[in-house]
């Protein structure tokens, strides 16, 4: 085992750590939940990441991205996240890919990963992402945020669960997002995402976690589906 991962074990067996090794994940967004994503699962050992996104940063990322700073305005999303993985985990190989996911080119983008990860902040894209992962049989770990407030799912093929979280309204107005709120969201989703790829149980498999920063409180919701 090598040294990089020694803190890992007995939370992880040898067994995970190797497993973990071996899986391919996508993070759909660079922006704030996927920046922090990214970094987790770097650290935590994931072998193979896919990052999409075509943004370029903008000075109203800097309150909350991880990837972003003063200067990287102008700068790709995916580009940078690969430049972060290089100086995070160089074991990992990560492929960046600057597109927004579309319905042509989704299926090509996401088959073949193990667990695709929604790090988007729109409610069309989250659909899309959704009907693909549905479409090809695989997981996505759902998260959102607003404000000071978070939720997070585990959607399997197969689930309804999406069209309950986003429904079929319009984008909502407020836009807001603080800087510790994608922190904490993407942890629980990385939590998850290396339950699953370790073959562990999946609470959030059919329930939706609901984050409250403000009251500090949590709700754990299983779903009518």
């Amino acid at each position: 085992m090598k040294a990089r991962y020694e803190r890992n074990l007995y939370a992880l067996s040898k067994d995970e750590q190797e497993m973990l090794a071996q899986k391919r994940v996508c993070i759909i967004g660079c922006g704030g939940l996927g920046g922090y994503i990214l970094e987790y699962l770097l650290r935590v050992g994931v072998g193979h990441i896919t990052v999409i996104d075509k943004d370029c940063f903008e000075e109203s990322n800097l309150n909350r991205q991880l990837l972003s700073d003063e200067n990287h305005i102008g700068s790709s999303k995916t580009q940078t996240a690969k430049e972060r993985a290089k100086a995070v985990n160089r074991e990992v190989t990560v492929t960046a890919i600057d597109a927004f996911l579309t319905e042509d080119n989704s299926e090509e983008l996401l088959r073949g990963h193990d667990l695709v990860l929604d790090a988007v902040d729109s409610l069309s894209a989250r659909r899309q992402i959704g009907k693909q992962c549905a479409e090809i049989g695989i997981p996505l770990v759902y998260g959102a945020i607003q404000g000071w407030y978070a939720q997070i799912s585990l959607i399997m093929p197969g689930s309804k669960m999406l069209d309950l979280l986003c429904g079929h309204g319009p984008e909502p107005s407020d836009k807001s997002a603080l800087s510790f709120t994608p922190a904490v969201c993407a942890s629980f989703q990385a939590a998850e995402a290396v339950k699953y790829l370790c073959g562990r149980e999946c609470v959030l498999a059919g329930r939706v976690l609901y984050v409250d920063l403000i009251h500090m409180e949590t709700e754990l919701i299983t779903m009518q589906i």
